[in-house]
Parts: structure tokens; C-alpha cells; sequence
């Protein structure tokens, strides 16, 4: 303990590797997503060889418990992945993030014969899993869920639609929330079963290769043995903690995204000239590098003190998951901004890197939560706060 400040030192051997481990993360990126992220941009979906080198590397299974051939790895170390590969392609991040969801869904709430029969081919890559949560008339109102079951016997009929469902077009099994006997559930529905339908969705602004896609679900019959947690847990449970990690990976992957955008800024400012000099030089390009750095390494550290919490299990995390996703959304379109701006017709054009990650960043302040619902909900842990101080 610091005598001082009254607080634990800084542990500098921890601190080395986690360095160390960004930056293993980011070779691979570097190795195997970069150079093609603009590719699979424009052709809009991820080639499948892609997806197997993301397993083969153990990355789909990193929340998974060793005991089913995960990584049994911790959040801040989730995040640095998240981080090194939303600075090379969102898409691949939403992969990430959304696999990820449905993975820990079950590792937290699944029965043990739910985990034994799913976790291992999750964490493997064999199994592609998809966090339906999303309808067309209940995106941020979660309690507006229209998708209905029904039990009979021991088994679930049911019925609705989802969308905007990462990876929906290639996902085997799917995590999706309906109202159950009219009690909020989540059930596990492998993709192949009858009455399920997936319609890919195209031309989105950004993250155009993650594979979106609208899943119509008629008369599908689940086992109850499927229902994840219990009847009247989707929400409350399940969905909750799932939305916790599914923030924090969306924050950690737009930060990466951010420190891209801020890369080819200063490259680009030291080898561009204006008026007989590097445009570098240039204080109001000065001004814009200096804002996007600051900026990013203070969204940075709100996304390591939400990895702490997370790994901590402590009772702010969701708290601290809502905070970074805001900061570092917010933080990262106005990086692409500047980014584009300091490029200027270079980073206009569809063949340079920022102007894709100008128009990912935009879907970063809409996704896993609209910016104006993080500031209602942190808004509402402020109050809350002050008002047991009371």
C-alpha cells in the first residue's frame, strides 16, 4: 500500500505483460486481417478459412473455461484481444463479440448438460454461435420483446422474428430471448432446426462483413431442457450480464479501431506537405492529433478499469461496461472525423482504411446500446448513487 495516496502500487510486471499480450494480438492482426479487411469490406462476408485460423488461434474460445477446450481466460485479456482486432476490422470484432455473448451465456447460466453438449464446439470453432436478442420492433426497449413460446409437454413452441443479428447468416445455434409462457427467456435454437429462416442483411453503413441477418422463427419446438438459466430469467440474468461483456468488447475493439484512425493520421501529417512544410507542423493539425490521442488513451483506461471490475465481479461493472462503451464511441467517431479530415481526399476514398473506419465508428455509437441509452442509464447509477447518500 502506497503510505501516500492511501492506494496499491502500480504492478509494473503486469502492466509488461499485458503489453505483451496487445501486442501478440495485434501481430496476428496485423498478419491475418489487415491486408484483407478492406475486401471483405466490400464483398461483405467473412471467408470461412478467416474464421478457422480465429479458432485454430483459440480466440473463439477465450471466456471458455479450460475444462471445455476454452482458454479460461480473463476479460482485461478479452479486451486486449477485442482491442487488437477492432483495430483492424470491426467485422471481425463483431465475431468476436457476438460468439462470445452466447458462449458466456452458457458458461454462466447453462445447465451442466447444456454446457457439456455446446461449450466445447463453441470454443473450438466447429459451433458459430449468435446472441438474438434484437427484433424490428425491440431494439433498446429490451421489455418490448414481441417473440412468443408456449409450453407443451417438454417442449417449446415458438415463434417471432429477430434482427440485426450479428453473424446470423453462417451462426449454428443461437442464444434467443423470447417471452416463454409469457416470463422473459433465454433458450438455446441451433440454427438447422425446422421453421427457422435467416435472411442475410446488406449495404449497412459500416461492419459490412459481419454478416447480419434477419431469423424468422415459425413454430420452432425446443426442448425445455434448452432454456437457459429458467423461465423469467432472459432478462434480469442472462441478457444482463451478456450485455455487460458485449459493451465492454465493443468499447476495447473501437478504441483499437480509434488508434488505427490515429496511426495513419500522424504517418500522413509527416510525409504530406502544405505551404513548404509537413502539414505536421501545421498547428491546427497539431491541435487535432494532440485531442485524438489524449482522448483515446483516457477511453483506454476506462475500458481497463471495466475489464477489472468485470474480472473482479465486482457490483460496478455494469456500471463502468455502460461508461467505457459511451467514452470510447463517442471518442472514436470523432478520431475518424479528425482522420478523414487530416487525409482529406485520401481518406475519402473507399480504398483507405479510415474512410471504412469512419463509417464503422458511426455504427459504434448505435450498437449494443445507442448512445442516448448509455447516457439515460448511467445518468440513472448517478442518481441512484447520490440518492443512498442521502
Amino acid at each position: 500500500m502506497n503510505a501516500l495516496s492511501g492506494k496499491e502500487p502500480v504492478d509494473l510486471s503486469d502492466k509488461r505483460r499485458q503489453q505483451g499480450t496487445l501486442e501478440a494480438f495485434r501481430a496476428f492482426a496485423a498478419e491475418e486481417l489487415t491486408p484483407f479487411a478492406g475486401k471483405w469490406d466490400r464483398e461483405q462476408a467473412l471467408p470461412s478459412e478467416t474464421i478457422t485460423k480465429i479458432a485454430e488461434r483459440g480466440y473463439l474460445g477465450m471466456l471458455v473455461p479450460t475444462e471445455y477446450a476454452g482458454q479460461g481466460e480473463d476479460f482485461s485479456t478479452f479486451g486486449l484481444l477485442c482491442e487488437a482486432v477492432g483495430g483492424a476490422c470491426s467485422s471481425v470484432r463483431f465475431l468476436l463479440t457476438a460468439h462470445t455473448m452466447a458462449a458466456q451465456a452458457l458458461t454462466r447460466w447453462g445447465s451442466p448438460a447444456l454446457r457439456s453438449r455446446y461449450l466445447e464446439p463453441l470454443a473450438c470453432g466447429s459451433l458459430i454461435g449468435a446472441f438474438c436478442l434484437s427484433e424490428p420492433g425491440a431494439g433498446s426497449d429490451v421489455q418490448a420483446i414481441a417473440a412468443r413460446g408456449e409450453t407443451v409437454g417438454d417442449q417449446v413452441v415458438l415463434s417471432g422474428s429477430k434482427t440485426w443479428i450479428s453473424f446470423g447468416q453462417i451462426a449454428d445455434l443461437l442464444v434467443v430471448f423470447a417471452r416463454v409462457d409469457d416470463k422473459p427467456t433465454a433458450l438455446v435454437v441451433e440454427t438447422r432446426s425446422p421453421g427457422v429462416q435467416v435472411t442475410p442483411l446488406r449495404d449497412m453503413l459500416g461492419a459490412r462483413a459481419a454478416m447480419l441477418a434477419r431469423i424468422d422463427f415459425d413454430a420452432v419446438t425446443v426442448p425445455c431442457t434448452n432454456i437457459i438459466g429458467g423461465l423469467g430469467m432472459g432478462l434480469s440474468a442472462v441478457a444482463a450480464s451478456a450485455l455487460a461483456l458485449g459493451r465492454y468488447s465493443v468499447a476495447c475493439g473501437t478504441i483499437g479501431l480509434a488508434q488505427t484512425c490515429l496511426d495513419a493520421s500522424a504517418r500522413y501529417a509527416l510525409q504530406r506537405r502544405a505551404s513548404g512544410v509537413p502539414i505536421s507542423q501545421h498547428q491546427l493539425v497539431r491541435r487535432m492529433v494532440t485531442n485524438m490521442s489524449v482522448e483515446i488513451e483516457a477511453a483506454r483506461l476506462l475500458c481497463h478499469q471495466a475489464g477489472r471490475l468485470l474480472d473482479d465481479k465486482a457490483p460496478e461493472a455494469m456500471r463502468e461496461s455502460f461508461a467505457a462503451k459511451y467514452l470510447a464511441s463517442v471518442t472514436a467517431l470523432r478520431v475518424a472525423a479528425d482522420a478523414v479530415q487530416i487525409l482529406g481526399a485520401a481518406g475519402c476514398s473507399a480504398f483507405h482504411p479510415v474512410e471504412r473506419m469512419f463509417r464503422d465508428a458511426k455504427v459504434m455509437e448505435v450498437i449494443e446500446g445507442s448512445n442516448e441509452i448509455q447516457q439515460d442509464t448511467i445518468a440513472r447509477f448517478c442518481f441512484q448513487q447520490y440518492e443512498a447518500q442521502q
